[in-house]
């Protein structure tokens, strides 16, 4: 199971990374795997701000819906508009061009709430 040391994790399995103010979020390895084949993504909060766990999105696999979940408070900005086309990307590069959202954070001392890889891997048994 791939578990980028670099980043951090929630708990309902999404992924962030920091780039000054500007988080960039995604579903992880495990998540994506769990799903099964991703055919659809869809955000419809673009320029709105929300809160610290507020669903900011979906992601609907062949079998299942499941909602998307904002780790850390602040305004969506930008939404990965590849995967409006191929939602595919998520199963094959989550980390990389299956990324999500972009957000302008709110309140940067979340972060230190959020798991890293090593509590991450131990929640998910791997």
């Amino acid at each position: 199971m791939n578990i980028p040391t670099n980043l951090k994790y929630t708990k309902d399995h999404e992924w962030i990374s920091m780039d000054g103010d500007v988080a960039t979020i995604g579903i992880t390895d495990f998540a994506q795997s769990e799903l099964g084949d991703i055919v659809y993504v869809e955000v419809e909060t673009l320029d709105q701000t929300l809160d610290k766990d507020e669903v900011f999105g979906t992601v609907e696999a062949v079998k299942t819906v499941s909602d998307l979940f904002l780790p850390m408070a602040g305004e969506i900005i930008e939404f990965n508009e590849d995967l409006e086309r191929n939602p595919e990307t998520v199963n094959s590069d989550p980390y990389g061009k299956g990324w999500m959202v972009k957000v302008k954070v709110s309140d940067a001392s979340q972060w230190e709430e959020l798991l890293d890889s090593e509590a991450y891997g131990k929640l998910i048994g791997a």
